[in-house]
């Protein structure tokens, strides 16, 4: 178990599920603005956290890698009780109720984002790029996207915040013209693409402080 602190005075300790894909990235992103991390291997590990992110990476697998360590249902639950939870990419598929283009026999799910999404909806790893997003509701320059065998929310359900979209890129004939890439739903927020692999912090800090809040709200009681 790897536990890393930052410097500033923000004094939440985020998890970051390292059972696959680019958890370090995310460390390295949080630790930049003040958060304290923890490498997540074991649902006891839920206990010692405010806050977790579900990175980016290879979603089957990670099920397969959790079949023997039964994070799972126990972020479901956390998640259910408020834990707040961000995922990137291959996360984004883990949070969602449903997902299209799943292998055969399908893969375990968290669930509990209200949307559907599709698998690598922008192509595969040679159709990877990068663009700039505007925030709904946030004003001031565009935060820069990496996707990468992204998936895209195709169907966003009641109680669901789009906070970016994508308009025509990489779509087909078969496949919606404007797709979902960023939304929250209360403590939800997920992500189609990588903000761990850029320079710009303005996702992980928006995770962070409602991380902090929720913390806050709970210090009170």
């Amino acid at each position: 178990r790897r536990v890393h602190g930052g410097t500033s005075r923000m004094s939440v300790r985020v998890g970051v599920l390292a059972l696959q894909g680019a958890f370090e990235e995310h460390e390295e992103m949080l630790r930049k603005i003040g958060c304290t991390t923890l490498q997540v291997k074991k649902p006891e590990q839920l206990d010692e956290i405010d806050g977790l992110i579900l990175p980016g990476g290879e979603s089957t697998a990670m099920a397969l890698v959790d079949a023997k360590w039964g994070l799972f249902p126990a972020i479901r639950e956390r998640i259910k009780c408020g834990l707040p939870v961000m995922g990137t990419c291959a996360g984004l598929i883990l949070l969602a109720d449903r997902v299209q283009g799943q292998k055969e026999g399908g893969q375990a799910l968290i669930g509990g984002l209200n949307v559907e999404v599709c698998r690598n909806f922008f192509g595969s790893q040679v159709h990877s790029f990068e663009m700039n997003l505007h925030v709904n509701g946030v004003s001031g320059d565009a935060t820069r996207a990496v996707f990468i065998r992204a998936p895209a929310i195709t169907q966003v359900g009641e109680g669901v915040e789009v906070l970016a979209s994508v308009d025509g890129v990489g779509s087909t004939t078969d496949k919606p013209n404007n797709v979902a890439v960023a939304v929250r739903q209360g403590n939800i927020l997920a992500l189609a693409f990588h903000p761990e692999l850029g320079h710009d912090l303005a996702w992980h800090k928006m995770f962070a402080a409602t991380v902090t809040e929720e913390k806050n709200k709970l210090n009170r009681k």
